[in-house]
């Protein structure tokens, strides 16, 4: 699994003209089952503005959907990709420890 950082490279003004075509992508990429989680970085000062969480994928299966994030086609972020691997979680995730067993 990954947790992705978008950093944004232009003003938040410029970021909240392509937030519903965002939006939209994170919309198709949840249906996918890709995504398991997305949302803004609350931590002032934070240099990480929004990040999502991905079910386990092949790298390159990940990097072909981010290519297609309009943040990322606007140039409006820049994405961080960090390789997480989940070794423990809550029972009220069951769900989810049932796809890292197999």
């Amino acid at each position: 699994m990954y947790i992705v950082l978008l950093n944004y490279t232009v003003s938040t003004d410029e970021v909240d003209l392509v937030l519903p075509e965002h939006a939209a992508w994170l919309d198709r990429q949840y249906a996918a089952g890709n995504f398991l989680l997305s949302g803004r970085c609350r931590t002032l000062g934070a240099r990480h503005d929004r990040l999502i969480v991905t079910r386990p994928m092949v790298r390159g299966h990940l990097d072909a959907i981010l290519a297609t994030d309009p943040f990322k086609l606007r140039r409006v972020v820049r994405h961080e990709v960090i390789d997480f691997e989940a070794s423990r979680t809550a029972p009220a995730l069951l769900a989810y420890n049932e796809l890292l067993a197999s």
